[in-house]
């Protein structure tokens, strides 16, 4: 057995940079990897779809030449091999570059193989058994792929898929009218696809507010996407050489023929086979692995951080996470995952940057409230650009005149969305940004002078 001060389980976003961190502390550390250095980010999510994304962009960009005054003179071809390989690229050179972080870190060992833990502080990887006083679990997550009638009979594409996928669909029907399927039905839409969501919800991006949702809804279907919701018992059968998507729809029942099919319905942790019950480390009824306010699990000196604790589903919380443990572990601070804000994007064109509470939240607290909504028409540089779809929204608490939620649907949002974001974490009172001097144009100029239209507010339209 091969001892180390610190064993971190998974490269993903949080274990490299806790690795140097300990590695500078003079302490040993062994990182284990079964699959690729860098996680879902580099390898299969944000560094490639938002790649992805600005192919998209630049196309739909050209096909509107003659509204900014230029003509590139008939349709726009669309090499999917090179937009395929642009990302593939971006890919590569992220992983390369985590992985010569990690050699080049002096106490740092990295081994590739499949762990599973034997006690609390004893992991098996490669026939090799390991220990350490302190181990992090950084394992990420996958798609879920839920059994739906005629599933195993068909080909079904998840966001991994289709970050490889080199030729363009005929037909891509999108599963999951939320995140990560919004993204890759917009882009494929734009690559030139014929593209179909199918949501089980009422509306797309349910955890939004309703004028999201359908604000979202109307961009889509303005690019010619079809939306179907209220969707259910939703199944697969053969088709000839497609597939057959099954749709028990309120308003049309109507199965619709796709050529690819991708699965975008969640996430889940990949936690189900490291031997969690051997070291005594419990999980919730997904597979999250339970933590505590600092990251630790239930058993003595193990911490999880990332995707699979169920605290947070993007990069930025994954390294929050280890922004929080070496803290905690190595600069004498008490950080706690209570402290996070909550903030996120949502990359379609035009973006949905969010921060803090929605207005249904808000409004579920029972607190008073002050509201204001813009159209981003009323945005300078949305006209600009020809970029005037959307709005911007916020919403506060009457009596400590701090905001309590932001929403940016509109060119820009999800850059703009910090402004609010900031203020928000440094507790302070609207009055602070509405006196704040924004460069124009921007979007974010228009921020303070949302905050003038700020009206008391009970969750009236």
């Amino acid at each position: 057995m091969r001892s180390f001060d610190a064993i971190i389980i998974g490269a993903g976003q949080a274990g490299p940079a806790l690795a140097a961190r300990l590695s500078e502390a003079g302490q040993s550390v062994a990182i284990l990897e079964r699959h690729l250095v860098g996680g879902t980010c580099v390898n299969t999510g944000c560094r490639p779809t938002k790649t992805l994304v600005a192919s998209a962009y630049a196309i739909h960009t050209a096909r509107r030449g003659v509204e900014y005054g230029f003509d590139v003179g008939g349709a726009i071809a669309v090499d999917i091999k090179a937009v395929a390989a642009r990302a593939a690229k971006i890919i590569r050179d992220g992983r390369a570059g985590n992985e010569n972080w990690l050699f080049g870190m002096a106490n740092v060992e990295l081994i590739r193989g499949h762990a599973r833990f034997e006690a609390p502080n004893v992991v098996a990887v490669e026939g090799e058994r390991l220990t350490a006083p302190r181990i992090f679990i950084n394992v990420g997550g996958r798609a879920v792929v839920p059994d739906m009638p005629g599933i195993d009979e068909v080909p079904i594409l998840t966001n991994t898929d289709m970050v490889a996928l080199d030729t363009l669909p005929r037909h891509l029907v999108v599963i999951g009218g939320s995140y990560i399927g919004l993204e890759f039905a917009q882009m494929y839409r734009r690559f030139g696809a014929a593209v179909t969501v199918v949501e089980r919800a009422s509306r797309l991006i349910a955890r939004e507010d309703e004028d999201v949702s359908h604000g979202m809804r109307d961009i889509l279907e303005a690019e010619g996407i079809s939306v179907r919701t209220d969707a259910d018992c939703i199944g697969f059968a053969r088709n000839g050489d497609d597939v057959e998507v099954r749709i028990d729809c309120t308003q049309d029942a109507q199965p619709v023929l796709a050529s690819h099919v991708l699965m975008a319905v969640g996430r889940r942790p990949n936690t189900d086979d490291l031997g969690l019950d051997a070291a005594g480390i419990e999980v919730d009824a997904r597979g999250y692995i339970t933590v505590d306010d600092r990251l630790q699990t239930s058993a003595p000196g193990v911490w999880a951080l990332g995707d699979c604790n169920g605290r947070g589903a993007f990069t930025h919380t994954a390294y929050n996470d280890f922004e929080i443990v070496a803290a905690n572990l190595l600069d004498g601070e008490d950080r706690r995952v209570s402290q996070r804000l909550p903030g996120y994007a949502l990359y379609t064109d035009p973006p949905l940057g969010r921060v803090g509470m929605t207005d249904a939240q808000a409004l579920a607290t029972g607190r008073p409230l002050l509201h204001a909504k813009r159209a981003m028409t009323r945005v300078g540089r949305a006209v600009e650009k020809g970029e005037t779809l959307g709005f911007m929204k916020v919403v506060a608490d009457a009596k400590t005149r701090r905001i309590l939620g932001a929403a940016i649907l509109g060119t820009g949002g999800d850059e703009a969305i910090h402004g609010v974001l900031d203020m928000m974490n440094a507790d302070q009172p609207v009055e602070q940004l509405r006196w704040a001097v924004p460069i124009h144009p921007t979007v974010s100029e228009l921020i303070p002078t949302l905050l003038l239209d700020l009206q008391p507010w009970g969750g009236e339209a």
